[in-house]
Parts: C-alpha cells; sequence; structure tokens
C-alpha cells in the first residue's frame, strides 16, 4: 500500500514539476507603418508523457487504496469481534468464579458453626 501511495505521489510531483513554458513573441507591421508586437504563452509538459496515462495511474492507485481501506476495516472488524466475544466469555466466566465462592464461603461457614455447636456441647459436659 505505502508503494502505490509513493508512486502516485512521485508521479503528481513529476508531471507538476516538468511542465514548462514557452514564450512566442511575434512582430508583425501594420499598413500604416505601426509596428504590432504580441506574445504568446505556450504551457507543455517536459516529460512527453501523455496524461490519460497519468490519470490511468492515478485512478489505478485510488483504486488500490480505497480497496486496501475496506481490506483494513474488515481486519479492524473482525478484530473487535473477537475481542467482544472474549470479553463476554471473560466476564461470564467471572461471574461463575463469584458464585462459586459465594457457594465455598457460604460452605465452610456452616461447617464453622457446626464445629462450634460440637464445641460448645463438648465443653458443657
Amino acid at each position: 500500500m505505502k508503494k502505490n501511495i509513493l508512486s502516485g505521489l512521485i508521479v503528481a510531483i513529476l508531471v507538476v514539476s516538468c511542465t514548462k513554458s514557452t514564450s512566442k513573441t511575434e512582430t508583425v507591421e501594420n499598413p500604416d507603418g505601426s509596428v504590432t508586437t504580441t506574445t504568446t504563452t505556450v504551457s507543455e509538459n517536459g516529460i512527453g508523457v501523455d496524461t490519460s496515462k497519468i490519470n490511468d495511474v492515478k485512478e489505478k492507485t485510488e483504486s488500490r487504496i480505497d480497496e486496501a481501506s475496506r481490506k483494513i476495516d474488515k481486519a479492524a472488524e473482525d478484530a473487535k469481534n473477537k475481542i467482544d466475544a472474549t470479553a463476554d466469555k471473560t466476564k461470564e466466566n467471572l461471574h461463575q468464579a463469584g458464585q462459586d465462592v459465594k457457594k465455598a464461603a457460604a460452605e465452610g461457614a456452616s461447617k464453622v458453626e457446626e464445629g462450634a455447636k460440637k464445641l460448645k456441647e463438648d465443653l458443657s459436659k
């Protein structure tokens, strides 16, 4: 993708920098004896490249850039979906672990209470 962008920029710079202008000056003597001077400036591409080829390259480069952008967007969306799915699974697992901890704590507390009752009975004898 970087190559496409760089090549497009290089072509654009080359076209702009290689434009040359020439000035033509014509001197014409009028029938009444006066002299008229006309200056004409002509711009032309110095590299001799047909602009239609440059436009074709530009269009191809833009289409490749658009295609690469779509691929990047699709990959980003896929990554986001995977991250969201992993986050949901992790959240579910943490919720289940919290439930297991609560259950184990309740069972442990009831065993401690039973042990305390037995100890109290033993001490009262």
